[in-house]
């Protein structure tokens, strides 16, 4: 959120009056476009333009992918992030239907790293902000 909004959570964006710069070819620009009911979107061609245009013209808020956000807002004096959010990109792995075994391994992984604290480990030391592990199944 730029210095002086006054919205004060994700609850409160979607409002007649607001504007919101998005990367409208993103995927989360095209779920916003199916969802937000009331705010403007403002597109831009890519993740810098929309950056772009949320300062320039000086915007209610700007959507985007937490990582970059997160460093988006460093750039800004008085800019903040808002708590939630409005979607979330969850990744997975899978194997087909058939070969139960590979499925069953998959999942003992999965959920081996999480415990382990291998998958935090690896979000720290690739210096990632903005994400956390999933909890456990």
């Amino acid at each position: 959120m730029p210095p002086g909004s006054k919205i004060r959570s994700i609850d409160e964006v979607d409002r007649k009056g607001v504007r919101i710069a998005v990367y409208g070819k993103s995927a989360y620009g095209l779920y916003l476009a199916r969802s937000i009911k009331n705010a403007e979107l403002v597109n831009a061609e890519g993740l810098d333009a929309s950056w772009e245009l949320f300062v320039k013209q000086k915007l209610d808020a700007l959507a985007g992918l937490r990582p970059r956000l997160v460093s988006d807002v460093e750039k800004l004096p008085g800019a903040r992030m808002l708590e939630g959010r409005f979607t979330a990109v969850q990744q997975a792995v899978g194997t087909p239907r058939a070969r139960t075994a590979g499925a069953a391994f998959l999942a003992a992984f999965v959920e081996e790293a999480k415990a382990s604290g291998l998958v935090a480990r690896l979000i720290e030391r690739h210096g990632v902000r903005g994400v956390n592990v999933a909890p456990g199944s």
